[in-house]
C-alpha cells in the first residue's frame, strides 16, 4: 500500500498546525493540494478581495513547488467562493494572468456561505514531474 507524504512550503505558517492538516499530501505520483487561501504571512485573510485571490495562487504556488510542481502539472481545480455573482469578473481577470493559455486545467467553482473570513479558496490535483 502507498504511503502518503505530507507536504509543506516552505515558509509554512501556523494555519496548518493550527487546525491539523496537510497543506497537500503526495501519493504515488499525484499531489492533492488542501485548500489555500489568500493568507498574510500571519494567517490573517488580506482584506482587499482581488489581493487574496492573487495570494491565494501564491500560496498554491509555494505548495505546488515543495513538491516540485508548477502551474502546468495541474489537472483538476475546485474554487470557492462566498459572492460568486460579484466576484466572478475579478477572479476571472487573476485567473487569465495565472492560466495565460489553453489548455486549461479541469475547473469546478462552488458558491459557499462561509471560509473562515476569507472570501476565495483554491484545492487542485496536480501530477508529479
Amino acid at each position: 500500500m502507498q504511503q502518503r507524504e505530507a507536504i509543506f512550503p516552505a515558509n509554512r505558517h501556523a494555519l496548518y498546525q493550527e487546525h491539523g492538516y496537510s497543506a497537500a499530501i503526495r501519493s504515488g505520483d499525484l499531489l492533492f493540494v488542501s485548500g489555500q487561501v489568500g493568507s498574510r504571512e500571519d494567517g490573517s485573510p488580506e482584506p482587499e478581495f482581488s489581493r487574496q485571490v492573487e495570494l491565494a495562487f501564491e500560496n498554491l504556488q509555494a505548495t505546488l513547488a515543495a513538491a516540485g510542481c508548477t502551474l502546468d502539472d495541474i489537472v483538476d481545480v475546485t474554487t470557492f467562493h462566498t459572492d460568486p455573482e460579484n466576484q466572478f469578473e475579478t477572479i476571472m481577470q487573476v485567473k487569465q494572468n495565472v492560466f495565460p493559455e489553453a489548455p486549461y486545467p479541469n475547473w469546478t467553482a462552488i458558491g459557499v456561505n462561509w471560509l473562515a473570513g476569507f472570501d476565495f479558496e483554491i484545492k487542485v490535483i496536480a501530477r508529479i514531474p
